[in-house]
C-alpha cells in the first residue's frame, strides 16, 4: 500500500505544548520540511474535543503540562479514538517518562532538548506508517462492504433462479446428505406419495408399492455416487394400475469444505396416466 511524499506532507498534524517557544520550533521545523497543514495548542485540556473534531494523523503531545499532563491527555484520547491506533508522538525531557509513555499506547517519542534532524525523521517515519494504516483500514472497509454487495446479489440471484425452477417444473426438492427432504414444493404427495410434514423433518412416509424397482435402483446408485443426473425418466403403477411416468433432473450439493451435503433437482410428470 504505497503513500506518496505529497500524502505525508498534506498530513494534518497538532503540535501541543504549553510552552510557546516549544510550539514556535515546531512549527518552524515542520513548515520547513514541507508540511501545509499544521496548527497548535497550549491548552493541553483541548486537545481531545480538537482531535474529535479534526481526526488528525500526529498528534506531537508534551507530557509536562498543567492542568491536564499529557498522560492524562493520552487517556482520553484512548477513550475516544474509534480504531485501535493512536497516532500520538510524545515530547519530553525525562527518560522515565519514555517507557510508561509506550506503555500506555503511543507509537513513539521525542526527547528534549530536541534533535532536528531525528524530530524530522520521527515524524516523517510516524506519518508514513500512519497513513499505510488508514489506507488499509479503507480498503478493508471497502472489501467488506463489496462482499455484503455481492452476497446480496448472490443470494437475490439464488432466489430468482429457484422462482423460476418452481415454475418450470412440478416441483422442487432438497435432501440432505441422509437423504432425508429437507425442502419440498409441489404437488409431491398427490404425484409420488411422499409426504414432508415440515423442512427439518424430513420423510414421514412414502410409498415404495409400484415403482419399477431397476429404474429405482440406478437413480439411488447414481445419487450414492454423488453424480449428477438430467431428465432421468422413471415409472410407477399406483393402487389403480395406472402408470404414471416422471422425468427428475438433481444435482448434489457440497459446502465451503467441499463436504457433501445432499442433493436439490426439480421433477415434472410426463404426460397424463396410462
Amino acid at each position: 500500500m504505497k503513500v506518496t511524499e505529497a500524502d505525508i506532507l498534506a498530513s494534518s498534524i497538532l503540535i501541543v505544548d504549553d510552552q510557546q517557544a516549544n510550539v514556535t520550533l515546531l512549527e518552524q521545523l515542520l513548515e520547513a520540511a514541507g508540511y501545509s497543514n499544521v496548527s497548535s495548542t497550549m491548552d493541553s485540556r483541548a486537545v481531545c474535543a480538537l482531535h474529535r473534531k479534526n481526526s488528525y494523523d500526529l498528534i506531537l503531545l508534551d507530557l509536562q503540562m498543567p492542568g491536564m499532563d499529557g498522560f492524562e491527555v493520552i487517556e482520553g484520547l484512548k477513550a475516544n479514538e474509534t480504531d485501535s491506533y493512536l497516532p500520538v508522538l510524545v515530547v519530553t525531557a525525562q527518560p522515565g517518562h519514555k517507557l510508561r509513555a509506550l506503555r500506555a499506547g503511543v507509537r513513539d517519542f521525542i526527547s528534549k532538548p530536541f534533535d532536528l534532524v531525528e524530530v524530522r525523521t520521527r515524524i516523517r517515519n510516524m506519518l508514513e506508517v500512519r497513513l499505510v494504516y488508514r489506507k488499509l483500514q479503507g480498503y478493508s472497509a471497502l472489501l467488506e462492504k463489496t462482499v455484503q454487495e455481492r452476497t446480496a446479489e448472490l443470494r437475490e440471484s439464488e432466489a430468482r433462479y429457484r422462482s423460476l425452477t418452481e415454475l418450470a417444473s412440478d416441483w422442487y426438492w432438497e435432501q440432505d446428505e441422509n437423504g432425508a427432504f429437507t425442502r419440498v414444493s409441489g404437488p409431491v404427495l398427490e404425484m409420488l406419495g411422499i409426504r414432508v410434514d415440515g423442512l427439518a423433518d424430513g420423510v414421514v412416509g412414502e410409498q415404495d408399492h409400484g415403482w419399477n424397482a431397476s429404474e429405482r435402483q440406478v437413480l439411488k446408485d447414481t445419487i450414492a455416487a454423488r453424480q449428477p443426473f438430467l431428465d432421468f425418466v422413471f415409472r410407477r403403477v399406483d393402487a389403480n394400475g395406472t402408470e404414471q411416468k416422471f422425468q427428475v433432473s438433481g444435482e448434489p450439493m457440497f459446502d465451503q469444505a467441499c463436504r457433501f451435503v445432499g442433493y436439490r433437482g426439480i421433477g415434472i410428470q410426463l404426460g397424463a396416466p396410462t
